[in-house]
Order: C-alpha cells, then sequence, then structure tokens
C-alpha cells in the first residue's frame, strides 16, 4: 500500500535527481516544471511558489485583461502550490522520471474545486465513482510542419470512416499498443481502446474509480496521448470538432454513488431498476445543465460539435441506453449501473466537467428535484424540457447570473471562469475566419 513515508523513502532512494511536478489550468490544461529532488522533497512539506498568471492567461499564454483575481494590476506574483503526495507515479516515457500533481489551495483552482465538492459528497454519505472517456483526432505532423503549414490541411493517421477496425489498429500498431501499455505502466489504466468512426479517430475508456482519482487519470491521459503520441511523429488533438463534415470528440462521463458496499443509484424493485437516488441526482444534472455547461464545453468549438444528428446532445433529455438525450441512463446490474452525461466534449477540463456533474447532482438530491419522464427514441426531437445554449457566449452569460452556479461553486469561482470564458469568446469575436473570407471576398 502507498504511505506518504514511502513515497519519500523512495525518492530519497532514486537515482534520478529530479522531479516532474504539475497542476492544471483552467483550460485543463498541464502546467509544470521540474524540480531537483531536495527541493521537491521541501515541497512536499511546505509546498512551492508557482506564479499565479498560469490563472491569468488563455491557452496561447495570452493575458486576460478582465481578471480580478491576477493580472498586470497584481503584478503576477507567486502563489503556494501543495503537492499531492498520493498521485505519485513515474513517467515510462521520460525515463521513469517521478510525478507529482499539485493544486492550490484557492477557489478557482480546478482540481481544488473538485476536492471540495467531493468532500461534500462524502459527508453526506455518498461515494462518488467516476470514469471518463475520450474520443480525438490523430494526425501524421509535428509542430513544426503543422506550424510552418499555418496549420492548413493534416494529414490524418488512416484514412476514411472505418470505426472498430482491428485493420487500421494493426497499421499503426506501435503508437496503439504504447498508448495502451505506457498508460498502464503510468497508473492511467484503460478498460478498452479502438478506433472510432472518422479518419485517424481513436476512442479510449480509463477504468473508473473514485472521482479525484479519475479526473487525475483523465488530465493525465490527455496530455500523455500527446507526449507517446510526437514520440511516433503523431499529433493528438482533442478539438471538439475538427470539421463539419466530421463527428465529433466527447469526453463522456459515467457516474454512480456507492455507500460502503452498494450501488446506490439501483433498486432491482424500482422501475426500470432506478432508485429514487439516481432519479434525484439525474434530475439535478439536467435542472442545472443550461446553467453550467461550459463548464462541459468551454470553448467556441465546443458549441459546433453540440449539433443534431453528430453525436451529441442538444435537447435537455434523458433517455435508457439512449444516445440522443443528455442523460443516457444505464441501471445495468447492481455493480454496474451508473449514469453516462453525453454533453461532455473532449476539450473540457475533467477537473470542471467532473466537479459540476458531480455538484448539480447532490442538488438534486439535496432539493429531492423529480425527475421527468424519459424520452422514448429520437433525443434531438424532444423539445419539451428545454434546449442547451447554442454558444459559448450565450452559455457564459446564463451561467455568470445563476443563482444555482454561484451557491454550487462560490462566487470567487463563477467570477473568474465566466470571465475567462468571456475573454476566450472575444478572442474568436475578433479574429476573421477563412469562411468568411472564402464567403464575402469576391461577391460582397
Amino acid at each position: 500500500m502507498k504511505t506518504k513515508e514511502k513515497v519519500v523513502e523512495e525518492i530519497k532512494n532514486s537515482p534520478n535527481p529530479k522531479v516532474k511536478v504539475a497542476i492544471t489550468d483552467i483550460d485543463g490544461i498541464l502546467r509544470g516544471k521540474y524540480l531537483h529532488k531536495e527541493k521537491f522533497l521541501s515541497a512536499l512539506e511546505s509546498g512551492f511558489g508557482f506564479c499565479d498568471v498560469v490563472f491569468g492567461w488563455d491557452m496561447h499564454d495570452l493575458s486576460n485583461d478582465n481578471l480580478e483575481f491576477t493580472g498586470w494590476h497584481t503584478g503576477y506574483p507567486d502563489a503556494m502550490a501543495g503537492i499531492d503526495w498520493q498521485t505519485f507515479r513515474k513517467v515510462p516515457w521520460d525515463n521513469d522520471v517521478p510525478f507529482f500533481l499539485s493544486d492550490f489551495e484557492i477557489d478557482i483552482c480546478p482540481r481544488h474545486l473538485l476536492r471540495k465538492i467531493r468532500l461534500q459528497s462524502i459527508k453526506a454519505g455518498y461515494r462518488p465513482f467516476f470514469g471518463q472517456e475520450f474520443e480525438w483526432f490523430n494526425f501524421k505532423e509535428t509542430t513544426e510542419e503543422l506550424n510552418a503549414r499555418d496549420f492548413h490541411k493534416p494529414d490524418p493517421l488512416t484514412p476514411g470512416m472505418f470505426g472498430y477496425s482491428l485493420l487500421r489498429m494493426s497499421v499503426n500498431n506501435a503508437f496503439f499498443n504504447d498508448l495502451f501499455d505506457l498508460m498502464a505502466k503510468y497508473e492511467v489504466p484503460l478498460e478498452g481502446l479502438h478506433t472510432e468512426t472518422g479518419p485517424g479517430v481513436y476512442e479510449a475508456a480509463i477504468l473508473y474509480g473514485d472521482v479525484l482519482e479519475s479526473a487525475d487519470r483523465a488530465v493525465l491521459f490527455k496530455a500523455g496521448v500527446k507526449e507517446i503520441g510526437h514520440r511516433h511523429g503523431i499529433m493528438p488533438t482533442f478539438m471538439a470538432k475538427i470539421s463539419e463534415n466530421l463527428p465529433g470528440c466527447s469526453g463522456h462521463l459515467h457516474q454512480s454513488l456507492w455507500d460502503d458496499k452498494h450501488n446506490l443509484f439501483y433498486n432491482d424493485k424500482a422501475p426500470h431498476k432506478m432508485g429514487h437516488l439516481m432519479e434525484h441526482y439525474m434530475a439535478g444534472i439536467l435542472y442545472c445543465l443550461p446553467q453550467v455547461l461550459p463548464m462541459y464545453a468551454p470553448t467556441v468549438n465546443s458549441y459546433k460539435r453540440l449539433v443534431e444528428g453528430a453525436w451529441a446532445p442538444t435537447t435537455l433529455t434523458w433517455g435508457l441506453d439512449n444516445r440522443t438525450t443528455a442523460l443516457r441512463a444505464l441501471p445495468v446490474n447492481s455493480k454496474g449501473a451508473r449514469l453516462e452525461l453525453r454533453v461532455v466534449g473532449s476539450d473540457a477540463n475533467p477537473y470542471l466537467a467532473h466537479a459540476a456533474s458531480l455538484a448539480c447532482g447532490l442538488y438534486g438530491i439535496k432539493n429531492k428535484l423529480s425527475l421527468q419522464k424519459a424520452t422514448q427514441g429520437n433525443g434531438y426531437r424532444d423539445m419539451s424540457h428545454g434546449v442547451l445554449p447554442r454558444n459559448l457566449w450565450e452559455a457564459t452569460q446564463m451561467m455568470s447570473t445563476s443563482k444555482v452556479a454561484m451557491e454550487l461553486f462560490g462566487e470567487n469561482f463563477v467570477k473568474h471562469f465566466c470571465a475567462s470564458r468571456e475573454f476566450e469568446f472575444k478572442q474568436y469575436q475578433r479574429s476573421v475566419t477563412n469562411w468568411e473570407f472564402k464567403r464575402y471576398f469576391e461577391i460582397i
């Protein structure tokens, strides 16, 4: 069993003089550094300084001009980051360098937010178990080559639409096997890995676990896929939608609540085998969904995926094993009963997606919200309970004024996160796209 004492002893005796530490910014991107192991052992006890600009810029390091927490007006000081010794693992594709996740004891830190909501769940008597799955595209490119071409026409790893293809897997078996095997050594175990429909698309299901461990695994998986891909001359992308003519990429989130022994979502005597707790939990997610959507769909591109007929939901619906609804209920048996939230895109910050889903489900339990009738058939046509906001701006404005979001996540987080999403949308609004250029240049 892993203990703090054993971890410290292993670092002390490691022939490797350095340790890698990382935090996750508001977009879910790992930001980190190497520390000498003596510095690390000191930081493990007292924390270490990490420039708070990681919560003050966007994914391209452009400083946000609308934040209160940090900015030019604060001078971008250090914030204290705490190292979570329980996240210790070794990076198998980086000489087995020891690796640890860290977070900040501040309201706007995504991992800290999830830890806080997890504790609320446990205090209420519910052990949250989650598991995330991802779809993503892979290209035969390098960063240098694609930047030189201004990201024009990236070359997909494989051609055509060929989901669940053993042939495509065998063609790129070195990359495919490295993903599965190295992730296992990295303590990010995969339940399954296969090709999806679309050129160069893979899908992976990460083994479920405690909600915090699940989010840690998801973050490390996304970053690890990119690092392993670069070693094979492959560039993966977790964009939600790379083309209007191709399916989007999901980050579906499976979840259930347990006591010490039992799955609390399952009731063998209830209709559909769904207990009242599962119904209240689902009702909470559906009620809160439009008010927290940016936590599941955080970019301008996210909303290109949430369109009718593209395997992503657009309505506030649930159904039994129905892939056209926002929530897919799977009360399969006493062990596997779970809920799949299908709104989440592969571009979402896993900590925020996990935190939002758990908090909203607990809100439904606390307030004993009633679950609407299940949608039968095509969920895209069932608009009786409302539809999702259509773009990032609309969704962000709804969240920024939501009393429910403030109650669940606190005013500091909601203000900071929504300001970051407004900044993201304004960067897009200022740009002139290739679509506009081709459509208007000659005609207007």
